[in-house]
């Protein structure tokens, strides 16, 4: 009898595409282009680890942080005139004439701005107005941005920013009612948008240049190093032979991938090819199979450690840093991922659907085996965001870490070279300890000096991180353990096309940031939103939802971010909800867009390799991660599920929200854990899944705060909803049980 074909998958790691705007139809540049854009993004990389070391260029010299931006939008936002074609129609085989011209304008545009924003500090351009040639230059790089917007996001974002990117030149208007500002003139909006830290160089550039960088980098690297086939086979060998052993498999590797990633749709294409075949397989249908990998990925913009650029995006906006944005979101995001499992498992119930056999599956002990490294990787980087602090830093020491160990794993026994290639690096390594001014700083100071060990710290790490990079380009060239040059250049290459699109994205909508900064109008707007919704919080989150998922229709997850926490967030904040709460809210709504018809993008992606209807697949994403969006609920009635406020509150609401969920899972899928198909029920099938829900949900919701009821009054209420439908339905289910045998 022939050998069960094991599941195992070699390489999910593919060119997937942009991870904002998650459009697929881009150019591949060829020939002296495509060396252009790898030769600009190995730039792009040093010029960040540069300003972020304090690496002075080697040479004394320390770029203003208004220079380095426009440093990072000359190497990358030419090319998204040649990667992003122009129409529907513009080939994607050649570049068109246009295109090159476009590319050359916004170069030409960012290096004069670049090597003039200096003189304009000094001038003190917002005062005496910005020189001729910045005003004219700015002209050039409002057009190119607002197309590069419309290439990368859509007509839905470019239609969206642009209004209010000039609007400050009539924000005197009476019409305007609540939005009417201070008005500019041409000039003096092109001199504020280009040279401003507020808008184009604000708050999304900055968030890009500072972290954005390195963990996109981080993500690349562990793609390109096969994480991918050690988190999904890993997924197969614990989860597979459950019930329903390929969806929970699908929830699991989609998870541990988003949280590596930070990308929705490169999620759906890289887990999506290998688990929606195999759950169809095992008996779920298309549509069902597509919705749940859709949900899955949905999970990769909100799963800590590496979260999608929404996130650092907020922690720029709030003003701290990324690591409390990403413990904030610990607890919402195991929330919906338990959602999803319970979803999935009263599915697999209630249809009778298998686990995989365990011949077909991979070991565990494989798969560790061939992936154990990652594992140190990552908690390098989540030892260096929580205990050091240096969220920026934090991605660039587990990537040449992780260079270095999947050098070693590469195949070929170890030579003599390798080990003379540690102790060169090793070497190397205490030679730029000794060498540096930290060195001098910290040996100066006696031991158990308060700071002393501070001082020691930063006189270690940046060589220690130098020490790594040697070891890396070591083992290329001696010893047999090494990447080779092709994917080196594939590494970069990849990366630059991430940057492009987000550079693309993100510096268009800061142009956003800076109308609104430019006209004033915030503060008043608050005011005039909660006069409208009574001072009622509620109310007020009410339409910040609508707002937020009708926004997240036609707008990218950042640009519906950034959109909303200028005009709802200020509201929310005086309305004495917390900050955190509320950002992260905003957050939650303007991202489900992704499983939310009639745009659904995950949704359509998983269709697409499920060959499901693409709209059905949509409202049955709906259906299964319904949950995600109660959740945002949660976290803004009592923000103890964002981390602000004791551990032991939030460790009793994250159990009650799990109970609740358990029930509402159970109601929507018909299968209730512990009672079993609610089919037994007859006719009162419909009314106790109603009331299951019902009952979950009111158990799940957190008192106190803006909430009438305490979390003991919300707990008492759920449970006598809760304890009538489920006493009744056990009864019922069980006195149909052998009726229901005897018909099998």
């Amino acid at each position: 009898m022939a050998e069960a074909q094991k599941v195992v998958l070699d390489d999910p790691h593919v060119q997937t595409g942009p991870a904002e705007a998650e459009t697929t139809r881009v150019r591949t540049l060829r020939g002296p282009w495509r060396m252009a854009l790898i030769v600009l993004t190995g730039i792009t990389i040093f010029l960040c680890i540069n300003q972020q070391f304090g690496l002075r260029f080697f040479v004394g010299f320390t770029p203003l942080n208004s220079e380095y931006f426009y440093l990072l939008i000359l190497c990358m936002l030419p090319f998204t005139f040649l990667i992003f074609p122009g129409g529907g129609r513009a080939p994607l085989d050649r570049l068109p004439w246009y295109d090159i011209v476009l590319f050359v304008a916004t170069a030409v545009a960012s290096l004069y701005l670049m090597l003039h924003i200096r003189k304009a500090a000094e001038l003190g351009w917002e005062f005496g107005g910005a020189p001729a040639g910045v005003t004219w230059t700015g002209y050039v790089m409002w057009f190119v941005l607002m197309e590069a917007l419309r290439r990368t996001g859509g007509w839905s974002l470019v239609l969206s920013v642009l209004p209010f990117t000039v609007y400050p030149l009539f924000a005197e208007a009476r019409w305007l009612g609540p939005l009417k500002g201070n008005q500019s003139t041409w000039e003096q909006a092109s001199a504020y948008h280009m040279l401003s830290t507020e808008s184009l160089l604000g708050i999304p550039i900055q968030a890009f240049a500072d972290t954005v960088i390195g963990f996109l980098v981080f993500g690349t690297a562990l793609m390109m190093t096969g994480a991918g086939k050690f988190f999904i086979n890993l997924s197969f060998a614990l989860c597979g032979t459950f019930r329903g052993g390929a969806a929970k498999v699908c929830i699991f590797a989609s998870g541990l991938l988003g949280m590596m990633s930070g990308s929705i749709v490169s999620n759906v294409l890289t887990a999506g090819t290998m688990t929606i075949p195999v759950m169809k397989r095992t008996g779920f249908r298309p549509s069902y199979a597509g919705a749940i990998e859709a949900c899955a990925s949905t999970g990769a913009v909100l799963a800590p450690p590496v979260m999608g650029a929404t996130a650092f995006v907020m922690a720029q906006f709030m003003g701290v840093t990324y690591a409390e944005v990403a413990m904030a979101a610990v607890i919402p995001a195991l929330l919906y991922y338990a959602g999803l499992f319970m979803q999935v498992d009263s599915y697999a119930a209630r249809h009778g659907l298998k686990g995989l056999p365990r011949s077909e599956l991979p070991r565990a002990w494989d798969a560790i085996k061939d992936g154990w490294y990652y594992a140190f990787v990552i908690i390098l980087l989540i030892v260096m965001l929580l205990y050091f602090k240096r969220e920026s830093h934090a991605p660039f020491y587990a990537t040449a870490l992780l260079l270095v160990l999947n050098q070693w794993a590469q195949p070929g026994a170890w030579r003599p070279a390798n080990t003379v290639n540690c102790l060169a690096a090793l070497a190397a390594t205490v030679a730029m300890v000794l060498a540096s001014d930290g060195y001098a700083k910290a040996a100066a100071l006696p031991a158990g000096t308060e700071g002393a060990a501070d001082a020691w710290m930063n006189a270690v790490l940046l060589p220690t991180l130098g020490g790594l990079l040697v070891l890396v380009a070591l083992n290329e060239l001696f010893g047999g353990k090494r990447w080779g040059l092709a994917k080196y250049l594939a590494f970069l290459e990849v990366n630059g096309r991430t940057f492009v699109e987000l550079i693309g994205i993100l510096a268009g909508c800061g142009l956003l940031i800076g109308a609104f900064s430019m006209t004033g109008v915030i503060s008043s707007l608050a005011n005039d939103l909660l006069a409208l919704a009574g001072n009622n919080a509620i109310l007020l989150l009410v339409m910040c939802a609508v707002t937020s998922l009708v926004l997240g229709l036609g707008l990218t997850t950042t640009a519906c971010y950034i959109f909303l926490a200028i005009l709802v967030g200020p509201a929310l904040e005086k309305a004495g909800l917390n900050k955190m709460a509320v950002h992260m809210f905003i957050f939650y709504w303007g991202m489900l867009s992704s499983i939310t018809p009639p745009v659904a993008i995950a949704s359509f992606a998983a269709a697409g390799i499920a060959g499901a209807p693409a709209m059905k697949t949509g409202w049955e994403s709906m259906w299964v991660g319904s949950i995600i969006y109660f959740i945002p609920f949660f976290f803004v009635l009592n923000p103890a599920f964002v981390l602000q406020g004791s551990w032991s509150e939030a460790i009793y609401l994250t159990l009650a929200a799990g109970l609740g969920t358990l029930f509402i899972c159970g109601g929507i899928q018909g299968y209730q854990a512990g009672i079993g198909d609610l089919r037994g029920a007859g006719m009162l099938e419909w009314p106790l899944r109603v009331l299951l829900v019902l009952g979950g949900l009111v158990f799940a919701t957190p008192g106190d705060g803006i909430m009438p009821l305490s979390n003991t009054a919300m707990d008492v209420l759920g449970l006598a909803i809760l304890v009538p439908a489920v006493l009744l339905a056990l009864w019922l289910v069980r006195r149909a049980a052998p009726h229901r045998a005897a018909q099998v």
